[in-house]
This record gives structure tokens, C-alpha cells and sequence, in this order.
């Protein structure tokens, strides 16, 4: 009976051994997989960014972040900066508007701006003339008269007046040329005033009264006028013009 009981505790311990050892490897490779795993995932910015330390960290980082995304050009530079970059500048062809015809007194080769209607025409022979939407000058910013271009620049850089950045202090210096430069891919300037005829990045001013008193196209349409309206070009700037001035 003795025996017996010796037999099977010896059966026993030696049955119990290998499943203990496999039980305490097993448990030790679970114990190595989690902590690297753990490892692994707190190395991760989704949990970082749920940490009070790593938000406070961010936001220092990119503190003008909110500002870049709300403008789309500004990625690079804090507001009031002394430089912006304007973005790439990409080849632009241009492309010709609508010819209506066009009565007046204007002779061929001039620019006579409709600021009610938003439009600006380019005198074409036989009383003809290319039609252009445009943005003009906001309520307090809009004026008339007869100026002259008297340059033209591609991908022109910004220099915002210094009465602009008094009433926008977030605005910079400088602004180089660039798709998202307010300039826009060309602009034509006015006489010796800081009005001028130039593209946007922004279409959806276009046709409304947006502007601080120069007169805004869509790139496209600014690369075919720079084309044709050579320096010297005389410009009219117009309240309104009658019904009758231009038509389909």
C-alpha cells in the first residue's frame, strides 16, 4: 500500500513538472509580448494627444497653426511676420472671356471698368469688347476716374500699406509672389496709385464688392488681359455705365 502511494506521487510530481514549466513560459512570453506591445503603443501620438503635458507641448509648437489653416497661405510664418510665403508658381496660359459688343467712346486697345455691374471691358475693333467679371472696391473703398498702366508684374510680390496693417495688425510686411498671394499671377498697376488690376486666388469675391479699392480677376483671365493691354493702356473708371453700352 506503501509502495503504492509512493508510485503515484512520483507519477505525480513527474507529470506536474512539464506543465508547471509550460504554465510559467507561457505566462513569461505573455508578460514580454504586453510590455512590448505597451511599449509600442504609448510611443503613439493618439495617446500622447490625449495627455494634458503632450497638448500643452503641441499647442507651444504650433501655436499659429489655427491661424495657417484658416488663411491656407500662411503655413510657414506667425501673424504680423515680417515675410509670408506666396506658395508655387505654377505656368498659367490664360484664357479669353465672353466678346460682347460695346458702344462708347472709347478707343480700341483701352479698359473701361463698370463698378455697378462689376465689369471690365477691353475695346475690341468694330465696336466690340472682351467681358470680364470682377471684384471692385467695398463700401468706403470704391472711387473713379481715368488712370494709365504703367507696369506689370508676374507673380507679384505684397506689400500691404502700412493703413491696412493698422487695421489688420495680423498682416505681414512681405508677401512673395504665389498662387495664394492676394496679387494673385499678375497684376497691372495704376499710375503712381496703390490701385491695381490683379488676380486672385479667391474666385468667390469675384463679382462682388470685396476689395479695398483694386479691382480683382480670376488668374486665368488677368494672364489674358496682361497679354493684350500693353504699358501706357489708358484705364476709365466708371460708377456706371448705361444699359445700352454693352450687350450679347
Amino acid at each position: 500500500m506503501l509502495a503504492r502511494i509512493i508510485v503515484l506521487a512520483l507519477a505525480a510530481i513527474v507529470f506536474a513538472a512539464p506543465l508547471s514549466a509550460a504554465k510559467k513560459k507561457n505566462n513569461d512570453g505573455w508578460g514580454q509580448y504586453s510590455k512590448s506591445y505597451n511599449k509600442k503603443f504609448y510611443k503613439k501620438k493618439k495617446y500622447y494627444k490625449k495627455s494634458r503635458k503632450y497638448r500643452k507641448a503641441y499647442k507651444k509648437k504650433y501655436k499659429y497653426k489655427k491661424h495657417a489653416k484658416k488663411t491656407k497661405y500662411n503655413k510657414k510664418f506667425p501673424p504680423g511676420a515680417a515675410k509670408w510665403n506666396g506658395g508655387p508658381k505654377p505656368y498659367l496660359a490664360g484664357s479669353a472671356p465672353r466678346v460682347v459688343k460695346f458702344r462708347g467712346k472709347y478707343k480700341v486697345g483701352s479698359i473701361v471698368i463698370d463698378s455697378a455691374r462689376r465689369r471690365l471691358y477691353y475695346v475690341l475693333p468694330g465696336r466690340r469688347a472682351y467681358r470680364y467679371p470682377i471684384a471692385v472696391g467695398k463700401r468706403g473703398f470704391g472711387w473713379t476716374g481715368v488712370k494709365r498702366i504703367t507696369r506689370k508684374a508676374s507673380w507679384p510680390a505684397w506689400r500691404p500699406p502700412a493703413e491696412m496693417r493698422r487695421r489688420k495688425p495680423k498682416l505681414p510686411k512681405l508677401m512673395t509672389g504665389g498662387l495664394y498671394n492676394p496679387l494673385g499671377a499678375r497684376a497691372l498697376y495704376l499710375g503712381g496709385s496703390l490701385y491695381r488690376i490683379h488676380g486672385t486666388y479667391n474666385t468667390a469675391s469675384i463679382g462682388t464688392a470685396a476689395s479695398s479699392g483694386c479691382f480683382r480677376m480670376s488668374n486665368n483671365h488677368v494672364v489674358h488681359l496682361s497679354k493684350i493691354a500693353r504699358v501706357g493702356t489708358t484705364v476709365y473708371v466708371r460708377r456706371s455705365l448705361p444699359k445700352y453700352a454693352a450687350s450679347k
